[in-house]
C-alpha cells in the first residue's frame, strides 16, 4: 500500500497548485498522458472531480482504493472524487480519459436520477459491443469539439451527459425490475448524498415513503443488514480512504465525516474495520 504522505491530489495527472473553477471538463487520449509516464498513472486521487476512463483497445490494470483488477479493452472505469485510483497500461493501448467538476452532478433531474449514483460510486468493468460503439464515438465527438474549445461549452457538456448515462445503461443502474428493488437502489441513492450528516433512521424512512420498519424489512432481505448498518459501512470506507491515502489525522478524519467526539470516532472505526484509526492510517 502506498505511503499516504505520496498519494497526491490532482485536477489532471501531474498537475497540481491550480484552481479549476467549477463547470471544469477535458478530455484526452489515455496515450497522451500516459505515454509520458511509461504507460503508468500512478495510484492519486481527485477531491473536486470525477473521472471516466474508457479503453477501447488494449489493457489496464487499475487501482481502486487499494484493489487491483485487470480488464481487456472495450472497459470503463468511473472514479468518483476522492477514490484513490492508478492505472498501468499496455504500450499502446487506445482510448480517452474524461475529467468533470463534481457540479456535473447538477445535470441530475433529481436525486432519485441514476447519473448521482454513477458519479458518486464510481465502478468499472468490461463493454458490450453496442454501449462501447456509443461511449467511444461520443468520446471522439468531445476530442473534436475541445480542439475548438470554448468555456462551458453546451454541446460538449452535453455529449459528457450522454456518455455517463451510457455507461450507467450499459450497467444497468437503475433498471431494477421489482418494488422493491427501485425502492432499495433509491436508498443507497440516499445514503450516498446524505451519510455526512449522520440523518436518523426516520429520515430515510420518510424520504422513501414508507415506514422505518418497511426499510428494516427492505435492507434485511436485500442487503442482509439493517439500514443503518448501510449508512455505517459508507462511513467507514470514507473513513478509510481519508486514513490510508492523505495526511489527515484520526481527529481530523472524525471532524471531516461529522464527528463531534474522536473518541466515539475511534470506537465506531474499531467496531466496524477491526482496526484502530492510528493502526490503519500506519498501515496506508
Amino acid at each position: 500500500m502506498p505511503d499516504p504522505a505520496l498519494i497526491p491530489t490532482y485536477a489532471l495527472y501531474g498537475e497540481t497548485g491550480a484552481h479549476v473553477a467549477g463547470g471544469f471538463a477535458h478530455i484526452e487520449t489515455i496515450a497522451e498522458r500516459s505515454a509520458l509516464h511509461d504507460w503508468e498513472i500512478a495510484p492519486h486521487r481527485h477531491d473536486d472531480f470525477v473521472q471516466v476512463l474508457l479503453v477501447r483497445d488494449g489493457h489496464v490494470l487499475l487501482t481502486l482504493d487499494g484493489v487491483e483488477r485487470s480488464l481487456d479493452g472495450p472497459c470503463r472505469v468511473i472514479a468518483p472524487p476522492r477514490m484513490v485510483h492508478g492505472f498501468r497500461f499496455r504500450q499502446g493501448t487506445s482510448g480517452y480519459v474524461l475529467t468533470l467538476s463534481t457540479d456535473f452532478a447538477a445535470r441530475a433531474t433529481g436525486q432519485a436520477d441514476v447519473l448521482l449514483v454513477a458519479l458518486a460510486q464510481g465502478g468499472a468493468g468490461t463493454m458490450e459491443a453496442r454501449p462501447a460503439t456509443r461511449a467511444f464515438w461520443l468520446a471522439e465527438e468531445m476530442l473534436e469539439l475541445q480542439r475548438e474549445w470554448r468555456e462551458h461549452d453546451p454541446l460538449f457538456l452535453a455529449l459528457a451527459e450522454a456518455l455517463v448515462r451510457t455507461l450507467t445503461r450499459a450497467d444497468g443502474v437503475g433498471q431494477a425490475g421489482t418494488l422493491a428493488d427501485r425502492r432499495l437502489h433509491r436508498f443507497r441513492q440516499l445514503v450516498e448524498l446524505h451519510y455526512r450528516e449522520h440523518r436518523p433512521l426516520d429520515f430515510y424512512a420518510g424520504a422513501l415513503g414508507m415506514t422505518r420498519r418497511t426499510l428494516s424489512r427492505l435492507t434485511a432481505a436485500g442487503l442482509a443488514c439493517s439500514p443503518m448498518e448501510v449508512v455505517h459501512r459508507r462511513l467507514a470506507l470514507e473513513a478509510r480512504r481519508l486514513l490510508r491515502y492523505t495526511n489527515a489525522s484520526a481527529v481530523q478524519v472524525a471532524a471531516e465525516l461529522g464527528f463531534d467526539d474522536p473518541s466515539y470516532f475511534s470506537r465506531f472505526y474499531r467496531r466496524m474495520t477491526g482496526a484502530r484509526p492510528g493502526a490503519d492510517r500506519a498501515a496506508g
